[in-house]
């Protein structure tokens, strides 16, 4: 069947259906990440956008559930070039045709990605229309893309009640998760024990208890902090402060997640009563630019963003330059930032756009990067024993 992406500013694709059969008007973004597409699918810093997937030949490892970041894709929308219908891998569980079919996320293949992602580069981040409507009226569908907003998704995104992610120690002791809309005991489990045991730390953080705000976190960050030893209790988008602290917890972690930083109103307020606590906070992507705006500095959209798992982010205290994995659509002003408040920590080495903050007086660090990855290099990993080292009071 014949599909359409059509864009904002008139341009039209024309290429083949795949996955869900419905229309879909969204924003177009691209990443240019050459593996890992399952980790990109159920990251719902996606929601509210379409996503362009720049390697040419994408499914060809099928879909492995034991991967995903969450119980479910967020995207709007699928675009590749080549989707790859008969995946090869010995641990696959189906096909990316299939899990686009069963989670409702229509698609788009067999259009020139290089030439919608230069497009993207050149005049910037647009909405655009999926649709296999062979009759669309420009003239009807570009007001459309136009008034397209993603809204607050935070809210959409985020867990419907707190729980708690046990350290790796006890993994039997984990409690039920029926209250994660993202997060999956059995995967979880499985995921600590064989797939990933080359990369268990050492249990540095045995003992602790972190709070993770729950802005739309990838599962990977509460499993960095659980191989770590540390108990991690993720509460929901909207808790209030005082609630948070009343837990007494070891440190704070403030995650990703999806949409403008200035439409979660509410949530920076609540950011601002643990910014004047002395409780050690760690923050990545969108929690780094609320945390940002909680404390007087600004963020604007940028051209076209950060995705992918190849950046290079450098840290301004030791030189040292480190590859990571992002996924990003604004950025802190370091212009309008106050020194006595907060000092650049990370910069990029592409773009010169801030990478991370380091909170003066406070026992606070943020990294709009993502130092957990999935997918992406693990590079910067040794952010979380920085934090465990803070909370121990040994920084």
């Amino acid at each position: 069947m014949k599909a359409f992406l059509i864009l904002e500013d008139g341009t039209v694709f024309e290429g083949t259906h795949i996955g869900a059969d419905r229309e879909i008007v969204s924003e177009i973004v691209f990443n240019t990440s050459m593996a890992g597409y399952l980790e990109v699918l159920t990251d719902p810093s996606y929601a509210g956008q379409a996503v362009c997937m720049t390697y040419p030949l994408i499914g060809n490892y099928g879909i492995c559930r034991d991967d995903m970041e969450s119980a479910r894709p967020w995207p709007d929308g699928f675009i590749v070039r080549e989707l790859s219908r008969i995946p090869s891998n010995f641990r696959n569980d189906c096909s990316i045709q299939q899990f686009l079919e069963e989670n409702d996320v229509p698609g788009i293949a067999g259009i020139d990605t290089r030439a919608l992602t230069k497009i993207l580069r050149e005049k910037g981040t647009m909405n655009g229309m999926i649709t296999t409507n062979e009759q669309y009226d420009l003239s009807l569908v570009i007001p459309r893309l136009k008034a397209y907003t993603t809204g607050k998704v935070v809210e959409k995104v985020t867990c419907p009640e707190k729980f708690t992610v046990a350290p790796t120690t006890d993994l039997s002791q984990n409690g039920p998760l029926s209250g994660a809309a993202r997060f999956d005991k059995e995967s979880y489990e499985k995921g600590v024990r064989e797939q990933r045991p080359a990369l268990v730390r050492q249990l540095n953080g045995a003992g602790l208890k972190v709070a993770l705000m729950d802005f739309g976190a990838k599962a990977n960050i509460a499993r960095s902090l659980a191989e770590r030893g540390c108990e991690v209790t993720v509460y929901p988008a909207l808790t209030p402060a005082e609630e948070i602290i009343a837990a007494a917890p070891d440190g704070i972690m403030l995650s990703n997640g999806p949409g403008d930083p200035k439409e979660c109103t509410s949530i920076i307020k609540e950011i601002k009563k643990l910014y004047d606590t002395e409780i050690p906070i760690f923050a990545i992507c969108l929690g780094h630019q609320l945390m940002a705006l909680a404390t007087g500095a600004d963020t604007h959209k940028m051209k076209y963003g950060h995705r992918g798992g190849n950046h290079p982010v450098k840290d301004l205290a030791t030189g040292r330059v480190y590859i990571s994995s992002q996924n990003h659509g604004y950025v802190v002003d370091t212009d309008k930032l106050d020194p006595k408040v907060a000092v650049p920590a990370f910069v990029n080495v592409n773009d010169g756009t801030n990478e991370g903050l380091s909170y003066t007086g406070k026992n606070i660090f943020t990294v709009q990067f993502h130092p957990e990855a999935c997918p992406g290099p693990q590079d910067s990993g040794y952010l979380f024993d920085r934090f465990i080292t803070m909370m121990k009071g040994e920084n």
